[in-house]
């Protein structure tokens, strides 16, 4: 018989057990990444984050796990729902605090049922309603988990889908010249005056690494993050200890898009590299320049993978601007299991019709590629509409 035990700091469990749970292949459920988060100041209570981590053990085993947080708000998740907690206000309800599977501002498809088998990965989720409704929580949400893992929970659990852009090559692309040349004329075109513009403009490139990356490196990349938080009025989350911790404990993982100008960065892109997939997380820059945001979210990321064989690219949330420069709607999921029966069932409806347009959506974007006609496949969303 296995012993649920709920963790507030993954200090609590050592790295070989909980790592020892997946394959390390995607960086956002790394002991390391999320313990970083932990320690050194981008969770705080008052930011309605609380860690509550779910863990199943055997003796002192640690058979299954899943990252979990108790959360006051909505914050940080990108799994948007205020129309749900405003209709449990106007019932008189409280629909905070809920419980929270998910990886905090991380909009990454990801495994989130950490575990080596399915009955473990269901002893979870049934261990979530349980603990859920035990502890009169209004909810429990599990936000980006992988496509496999829609089948390890049962038909209480409400679907919900989204659209993102990813790359990836399955044409066997080798260099961005080949990748170029799928595209479209028109499209073609507006990249290769894109990237001329930046050149002109006298802006070089350096990648960096975890290993690589300078104390300046890490500051100047802090730097630009923070200045992109100030200019849409959000609350910046990720402290620069952080990224010093990233560079320190996932080096490998860490990777840095710097724009250089007279040897002095000007702009930087923040990524994560996993087992096949690069993931851009969050850029900034000092001076405008006409495409560098392109040129350094999106063109170097596929310039990076090019070179290091990734296959995939996720450069976050949102932005069907994205499309025209090669990256096509997927589909994303989460899973939500509402407490009280009478909001299930309405929300379940609502959720329905919210998948049907959204799908629709994404098979309406595919009609916009901009690629050539020549592999039909290539441009269907990633997970079946």
């Amino acid at each position: 018989m296995s012993t649920a035990r709920i963790l507030d700091s993954l200090a609590q469990v050592p790295a070989s057990q909980w790592d020892g749970l997946h394959d390390g292949r995607n960086p956002f459920v790394a002991r390391a990444f999320l313990l970083g988060l932990e320690a050194h100041g981008c969770l705080r209570e008052r930011w309605g984050w609380r860690p509550q981590h779910l863990t199943l053990w055997e003796g002192d085993e640690l058979i299954a796990a899943a990252p979990a947080y108790l959360k006051d708000n909505s914050h940080g998740e990108f799994v948007f729902d205020h129309a749900w907690a405003h209709a449990y206000a106007r019932a008189g309800l409280d629909y905070f605090p809920k419980w929270l599977c998910a990886v905090p501002y991380s909009p990454v498809t990801g495994p989130r049922l950490l575990a080596k088998t399915p009955e473990r990965r269901r002893k979870l989720v049934d261990t979530m309603t349980a603990l859920c409704a035990g502890n009169e929580l209004s909810s429990v949400h599990v936000n980006f988990h992988t496509d496999a893992e829609d089948a390890d929970f049962p038909d209480d659990w409400l679907p919900r889908v989204d659209v993102q852009y990813h790359w990836r090559n399955d044409r066997g692309w080798r260099a961005f010249d080949d990748y170029l040349a799928a595209f479209d004329h028109k499209h073609r075109k507006n990249i290769r005056q894109e990237r001329a513009k930046v050149a002109r403009a006298g802006v070089a490139f350096r990648v960096v690494d975890g290993t690589q990356a300078t104390a300046d490196d890490l500051s100047a990349m802090h730097d630009f993050y923070l200045q992109t938080f100030a200019e849409y009025g959000n609350h910046p989350a990720i402290t620069l200890e952080f990224l010093q911790h990233l560079a320190r404990e996932m080096p490998t993982s860490l990777v840095i898009m710097l724009a250089m100008r007279d040897r002095a960065p000007i702009a930087g892109a923040l990524c994560l590299r996993g087992g096949d997939t690069l993931y851009g997380r969050y850029w900034g820059a000092m001076e405008t320049v006409p495409g560098l945001h392109f040129e350094t979210c999106y063109y170097q990321g596929i310039e990076y993978c090019l070179r290091e064989g990734l296959t995939r690219f996720e450069p976050g949330a949102q932005g069907e601007h994205k499309l025209a420069r090669g990256f096509l709607p997927t589909i994303v999921r989460s899973r939500h299991w509402i407490a009280h029966p009478q909001f299930r069932d309405a929300l379940r409806e609502w959720c329905s019709q919210e998948a049907e347009s959204i799908r629709a959506y994404a098979r309406t974007l595919c009609a916009h590629s901009p690629f050539k006609a020549t592999d039909a496949g290539h441009d269907a969303p990633s997970s079946p509409p």
